[in-house]
């Protein structure tokens, strides 16, 4: 019998109220009317086949006693209740959703982790805020197709479901900066994957991947990368192109060897233990002087170069279980070093009671075998600078490394507030053969002098948050490009000269003061990223985007568009459009919320025959 209190009335279960029928699919009004007052609603873990009408009732079916109630009561005015943007019914029995999801368009999270799903809701496309969506852990056997119509999504997990393939479609989601499909059955990822520009964190472990497609070195944003537990026999070589990933997990695959990692400067982690791996060469190290954390365990290594000294910043190196007889006598000259791991190797070289001492042990034996016990040089190809021995060029304070350069290909000379590159820079970099070049946040209005040193070699060029008004015509002699970033600068035009640029696929003009698309790049036929949001572009030509053959990603958002031509919709290419933020009226933002496909049929069905 439930206890009284002071006025005799029954006292109610404090966490659920009003107890539950037997099959649990009620929930206590008190717990409604806290929703609605904080936007909220967490029904996790209560067992629920089905959610409850009375939860998607929750600002239609509002009870007359909540009513009723006083006007000087703010607490209770239930005419003035917070939209829900939080709903999370994980660890239930759900194997269906309601359409009547849609009730919550205000929706930015929504958890359903744990449950028994084996399909989605439609209406999951129309949550146009929705930026993080949990269905890990159901029983889904494809990805629905209303996921990759929800395009604000941030955060996408679909781990521990037996979904076999992802559509090329879900590169539509432009804004996604975490994607997890750990623990499925996946054979290989799309190409359109590399249209996730701003992915940093991509989880596909546990996966059966054979294969993954060039373009994942497309992502630019991408910092960590987990293919752990797949069939992978070999890496594309655009890896290397991952400008910014710090991360990188191959363990348990099928790798013989590795490509080579040239551009990924920023890399500290470097996991490729349990593969068939029977060599890493000096090449291999030049690419790796910032990996910090280096694992080849359980591999086929037979040798290991002198070389490996180049890693100055290593700390962990892993090489148990390969067929090691010794060791390099230079290992014992990298400082950082706190830990080597030798178990199951035949180490014939090195007697075993001085490894069992340690680390620090092992690197002073090394150190005292070396006859003359001097660093390395600092590339393999010897360059020399003004600084000597030191490697750095363009002055101490704001200097860059020539080896670093050397073994990227990439120039960083970025937030730096200059208004011009050093000479001995240049020099570097032209002997280097650079491919990038990032010199954003600076204070060019112009072009860099001596760029044109780079001219056979360069293919990514970051001109981002300079000063630049106008560009010139001279960035058409760059025949290799094929990413342009000028973000951020005071642009109203592009020379035609940049017709010539036939290899360009990715061009980055957000922030600038385009009044249009520029007519030149409509002559570029292999671009397939254009970035435009936040300009003054007041009209867009339909016939130009749509003689662009390989266009999938297209971002006007936050411009002063008037008026979306129909004719946009017969750019069938597109996979992602984005044109919220801008006064036209229609089309409607619930046909935006959509997604591009839906996007794309409204405007060919306003085309006047």
């Amino acid at each position: 019998m439930a206890s009284r209190g002071r006025r005799g009335r029954p006292q109610l279960n404090p966490g659920f109220g009003k107890p539950d029928t037997k099959d649990g699919t009620t929930v206590h009004p008190t717990i409604l009317k806290q929703a609605r007052k904080s936007g909220q609603l967490n029904l996790s873990g209560r067992s629920f086949t089905s959610v409850p009408e009375s939860v998607w009732n929750l600002y239609t079916d509002v009870p007359e006693e909540s009513k009723d109630v006083s006007l000087d009561n703010s607490e209770d005015r239930w005419w003035d209740s917070a939209e829900l943007t939080k709903l999370i019914l994980a660890s239930n029995w759900l194997v269906t959703l309601s359409e009547n999801l849609a009730n919550f368009g205000a929706l930015t999270v929504l958890d359903l982790h744990d449950n028994r799903l084996e399909s989605l809701p439609k209406a999951i496309g129309g949550l146009k805020y929705l930026q993080k969506l949990d269905i890990s852990r159901n029983k889904l056997y494809e990805l629905p197709e209303c996921v990759t119509e929800a395009v604000s999504l941030r955060t996408l997990l679909l781990a521990h479901n037996q979904i076999s393939r992802i559509e090329e479609r879900i590169g539509n989601l432009s804004n996604l900066e975490h994607l997890d499909t750990s623990d499925n059955q996946l054979l290989s990822l799309p190409r359109r994957i590399g249209h996730l520009s701003r992915l940093s964190k991509l989880n596909a472990s546990n996966n059966k991947i054979q294969r993954l497609p060039p373009e994942v070195g497309s992502m630019f944003g991408l910092r960590y990368f987990d293919l752990t537990h797949n069939d992978l026999g070999e890496l594309p070589n655009e890896l290397g192109q991952l400008l910014y990933l710090e991360q990188l997990y191959v363990r348990h695959n099928h790798l013989a060897d590795i490509p080579l990692l040239s551009q990924c400067s920023k890399l500290k982690e470097l996991h490729l233990g349990n593969n068939r791996i029977q060599r890493i060469t000096t090449e291999h190290l030049e690419c790796l002087k910032s990996v910090t954390v280096l694992d080849l365990r359980d591999n086929q290594l037979a040798f290991l170069p002198d070389s490996i000294s180049l890693l100055e910043g290593l700390e962990r190196l892993d090489l148990s279980n390969n067929d090691l007889p010794g060791l390099p006598f230079t290992l014992g000259l990298i400082v950082s070093l706190k830990s080597i791991v030798l178990d199951g190797n035949p180490m014939k070289s090195i007697r075993r009671d001085i490894i069992m001492r340690g680390t620090m042990e092992l690197k002073k034996y090394l150190q005292s075998r070396l006859e003359d016990p001097k660093p390395p040089p600092i590339s393999s190809q010897g360059l020399e600078t003004s600084q000597g021995k030191s490697g750095i060029v363009g002055g101490k304070g704001d200097g860059v490394s020539a080896h670093d350069m050397h073994t990227s290909k990439l120039l960083d000379y970025s937030g730096k507030q200059a208004v011009e590159v050093p000479l001995d820079v240049w020099a570097v970099a032209e002997k280097s053969a650079v491919m990038t070049v990032d010199i954003s946040k600076n204070k060019f209005s112009a072009l860099p002098d001596n760029l044109m040193l780079l001219q056979d070699t360069l293919k990514v060029l970051n001109l981002g948050f300079n000063r630049f008004s106008t560009l010139h015509p001279d960035i058409s002699l760059f025949m290799n490009l094929v990413s342009l970033d000028l973000r951020n600068n005071s642009l109203s035009e592009l020379p035609a000269d940049m017709e010539s640029l036939e290899n360009m696929r990715d061009v980055f003009l957000s922030y600038n003061r385009f009044t249009c698309i520029p007519p030149v790049l409509f002559e570029l036929k292999k671009l397939e990223i254009l970035f435009m949001d936040n300009c003054k572009i007041d009209t867009v030509d339909a016939a130009g985007v749509c003689s662009l053959p390989r266009i999938g990603t297209l971002d006007l958002q936050n411009n002063n568009i008037s008026q979306v031509p129909p004719e946009l919709g017969n750019c069938t290419q597109l996979k992602s459009l984005q044109i919220a933020g801008n006064p036209f009226r229609n089309p409607r933002p619930a046909v935006l919320a959509k997604g591009t496909l839906a996007l794309l049929e409204y405007l060919r069905n306003k085309i006047v025959s």
